[in-house]
């Protein structure tokens, strides 16, 4: 719990009561690698805070192929916040890569919060934003660059994660073929 008051608190002040609210609204959940947090055709129903683990943002293509978009560590917020926020279905997966540990909150006790604290939609916009942000500069250097420098990129912008996540969903990430990142791996190490 330590590290979720820390992380919002970096977007805003609250006081003892109002940390003691979110608290008590929050409870843990720990999924197994591979299961969901939320899914495609269903609406998300819970706003989540990794603690432990890595958490993937994927789809699938036109031709079936899974495409992974975005990784999710530590201390960082885990949502479908655009389909949790307007109650709609969503097109994406949010999946367990390893055995993670969650400070979660349901749809009605994260609209509680915004209704019992004030300054708590600021304090959301500024998390979310700066989670965009975030994914937008990871994102957008790999549209440009080649192979090799892709996966140079990601093991220094994702650097906990190069050992942690299974290499089809880095090569998914990254636009290239598991046989591609094969190669480039062996070339550097």
């Amino acid at each position: 719990m330590k590290e979720l008051i820390e992380y919002i608190l970096q977007f805003g002040n609250l006081n003892k009561q109002q940390i003691d609210l979110i608290a008590s609204k929050a409870t843990e959940l720990e999924l197994r690698k591979n299961e969901y947090f939320s899914e495609a055709g269903k609406i998300p129903t819970q706003v989540g805070f990794v603690v432990k683990g890595i958490i993937r943002i994927c789809c699938y293509g036109n031709e079936g192929e899974e495409i992974t978009k975005y990784f999710i560590d530590e201390n960082r917020l885990v949502v479908d916040y655009e389909n949790f926020d307007a109650n709609l279905v969503s097109s994406d997966y949010l999946q367990a890569v390893t055995d993670c540990k969650l400070i979660v909150f349901s749809k009605r006790d994260w609209e509680e919060l915004y209704n019992a604290i004030i300054g708590w939609d600021k304090i959301v916009s500024r998390a979310v934003q700066k989670a965009f942000q975030i994914h937008l500069e990871r994102r957008t250097a790999l549209v440009s660059e080649d192979a090799v420098t892709r996966y140079l990129s990601f093991m220094e912008k994702f650097p906990t994660l190069v050992n942690r996540v299974p290499q089809a969903y880095i090569a998914s990430y990254l636009g290239i073929t598991r046989f591609s990142l094969s190669r480039i791996r062996k070339n550097i190490h």
